[in-house]
């Protein structure tokens, strides 16, 4: 199991690394452009189809909306970029850690496909780019575990500043089909659930911590539930 496991994510990673190049050399012409992301999730799709990842997603509904919001995503492990891609909008520019500038090819394919890489104390560096659709991951870090790390304030002033709704998305526990401390990576299904927008319309900033907490509370209950989890502890 532990050789089967190296094995996947080692594919997993030249994957990554290998169709990235071949980004690269489709979207270089349109240099940096979110236009370009779309080849990015093309090169991703495949691998739910060859590790036999089946993907259920709810609430689709709620992201039927041309106006700008910021997507609000749990963070759990790499394999999150291979999940996400089932529900990434389009014109979406996706907020990452500055420490994806050091991943070789696939941060320069990142790069040219629109990602926008930041320090975490400088958030404001983004807040011209809410005319479009922005995704944050607010815990700032993966998780790696059957639980979810406390919101950052970040984002969620973004959206207050610049009067936005957020769009809660939560992707269920990675449990049933990977799991790094038992080496186990195997078929299996995650669901994606999309939750009804927040609306910070008329809020201010003194309300961004109520507003983190709301969220969050929100998103660690459907967490739970489409993870089949009691107490926190998964089936």
């Amino acid at each position: 199991m532990e050789l089967l496991h190296f094995c996947k994510m080692t594919f997993y990673k030249l994957w990554l690394f290998t169709l990235s190049t071949v980004v690269i050399m489709i979207s270089v012409s349109r240099e940096c452009n979110m236009e370009n992301m779309e080849f990015l999730c093309m090169s991703f799709l495949p691998l739910n189809y060859i590790f036999g990842l089946k993907i259920m997603v709810k609430g689709k509904e709620n992201l039927r909306t041309k106006k700008p919001f910021i997507l609000i995503l749990n963070d759990q492990t790499s394999l999150d970029i291979m999940v996400m891609m089932e529900v990434l909008p389009s014109r979406c520019v996706p907020i990452a850690r500055k420490e994806i500038l050091y991943m070789g090819t696939f941060s320069l394919a990142c790069w040219l496909s629109g990602l926008i890489f930041i320090d975490h104390k400088k958030r404001e560096d983004i807040f011209s780019l809410l005319q479009f659709h922005v995704l944050i991951f607010p815990e700032g870090t993966c998780s790696h575990g059957s639980f979810m790390l406390p919101f950052k304030c970040g984002g969620f002033q973004l959206a207050v500043k610049a009067q936005v709704p957020i769009i809660p998305v939560v992707i269920s526990s990675y449990y049933d089909f990977h799991n790094q401390k038992e080496k186990r990576f195997r078929p299996g299904k995650s669901i994606i659930q999309i939750l009804p927008e927040v609306e910070t319309l008329g809020l201010a900033p003194d309300d961004v911590p109520k507003l983190t907490e709301q969220v969050s509370d929100s998103m660690l209950t459907a967490y739970q539930g489409i993870s089949g989890m009691t107490n926190g502890t998964s089936h």
